[in-house]
């Protein structure tokens, strides 16, 4: 076996990965920069085979009848492939975390503490149908010094097999080990158990995908977690909301990618606004192809809606389908979000700054925005190169998630002969 081939089992990829995590965090910031511009090199190389590969993917998928909204999130073509290159380059040029002096001081009897960012060691991820995630998860996992283990499902599986081989033959061919680029994909559901119980292996575990993969992987894990969401993402229309800022961030929301956790799925339009801003909202939509399932307020006031349910309030679509409301007043939009977000991202649009301000002091979402699409809620957008997801939880890491995200820290005690009395 050679050494960019994948080992046996999948407990021997986890080996495998936990050895070479050492030397990944031994590696210096020129070396992670390096292994990623040949990562880069190799996938522009590689383009039509992984277009050819994706193409099997999609066929399976369609003969399989999974959604559109899968569907894009599967597809690689010229352009995105050159993006993912472009975007692993972006995390090659991005400041190293590894060694980043947190803090410190020096203690009464002379001890000098200083607590540094440290790579985790291996980074395990599961996650579906998204090939891109592949290479962003490698190229971050890299650079902040970690090896990564995937499991990119079934869906993906040609895309997943064909972007890996293509990455660790670019480590192989840098001097740098391949085994820090790992997937456990070709044991299907045993490969994602291994990593759930790969304690003492696997050091962090990030599920993306659907609700019921994250839930089971929190819930079935004995490693550690970072949870990321399902994005029920809302956005709030007062009655100071300029019309032209209301209808091409809304339209933007929703449409521009509407496969995405950060596509906008409920418009909440307070009753004062609602008169005008509704018809000129749904008009926008309705042009963009998008179904609107409305309340009776909205459908009393829009032709071809289709009637909310309580479920629509709950469901992200990820589709060219929204939910709008309207909402007596700011207090009940937030009485709305609290009960229906998932704290992924919420935006209001005004220029009240009273509504503003307690809007942003007041929602409890990982991102909370005024008077902006919830389509930047991406760590390429927020200047991360890529992201290893968006993380709903609250402990240690909130929101799109970068380098800093990848690392733990350690504290460094260095004394000249001092002992404790």
């Amino acid at each position: 076996m050679s050494p960019a081939e994948p080992a046996d089992t999948a407990q021997d990829r986890l080996v495998l990965a936990k050895e070479a995590s050492r030397a990944t965090a031994r590696m210096t910031s020129d070396d992670k920069a390096r292994a990623l511009e040949a990562i880069a090199r190799a996938l522009e190389a590689h383009t039509a085979v992984i277009i050819e590969a994706n193409a099997r993917d999609i066929e399976r998928g369609r003969a399989s009848g999974i959604s559109e909204g899968l569907i894009d999130r599967l597809r690689l073509d010229e352009t995105r492939v050159a993006a993912l290159a472009s975007a692993v380059r972006d995390v090659a040029a991005l400041a190293d975390p590894v060694g980043q002096v947190v803090g410190g001081h020096r203690m009464p009897n002379g001890v000098s503490l200083e607590q540094v960012r440290v790579p985790f060691g291996v980074v395990g991820v599961i996650y579906e149908a998204r090939p891109n995630v592949t290479v962003d998860i490698a190229a971050l996992a890299l650079r902040s010094g970690n090896a990564s283990v995937l499991r990119g499902g079934s869906a993906a599986r040609e895309s997943n097999t064909v972007l890996v081989r293509v990455m660790r033959d670019a480590l192989e061919e840098s001097g740098i080990t391949a085994e820090a680029i790992q997937t456990v994909d070709d044991f299907g559901r045993d490969g994602a158990m291994a990593l759930m119980r790969g304690r003492g292996f696997v050091d962090v575990l990030v599920p993306r995908g659907s609700a019921s993969l994250i839930e089971t992987v929190v819930t079935e894990s004995i490693v550690p977690v970072i949870e990321t969401g399902a994005g029920n993402v809302h956005i709030v229309l007062d009655e100071s909301a300029p019309e032209d800022w209301a209808r091409e961030i809304v339209v933007n929301a929703k449409v521009q990618r509407p496969s995405v956790c950060n596509a906008v799925e409920t418009v909440l339009v307070l009753r004062q606004a609602a008169p005008h801003l509704v018809p000129i909202i749904a008009d926008a939509l309705h042009s963009e192809g998008v179904a609107i399932h409305g309340d009776d307020v909205v459908a009393g006031m829009v032709a071809n809606i289709i009637p909310a349910t309580e479920e629509d309030w709950a469901t992200e679509y990820l589709s060219l389908d929204i939910a709008m409301k309207v909402v007596d007043d700011l207090d009940d939009a937030l009485a709305h979000i609290r009960q229906y977000s998932t704290g992924h991202t919420e935006s209001i649009v005004t220029i009240d700054s009273r509504n503003a301000e307690r809007f942003l002091a007041e929602v409890d979402s990982a991102v909370v925005m005024v008077n902006a699409s919830t389509r930047f809620t991406d760590g390429g957008e927020f200047g991360f190169g890529a992201e290893v997801g968006i993380s709903t939880q609250k402990l240690h890491a909130r929101g799109p998630m970068g380098l800093a995200e990848l690392t733990s820290t350690k504290w460094l005690a260095r004394g000249s002969g001092q002992t404790r009395p």
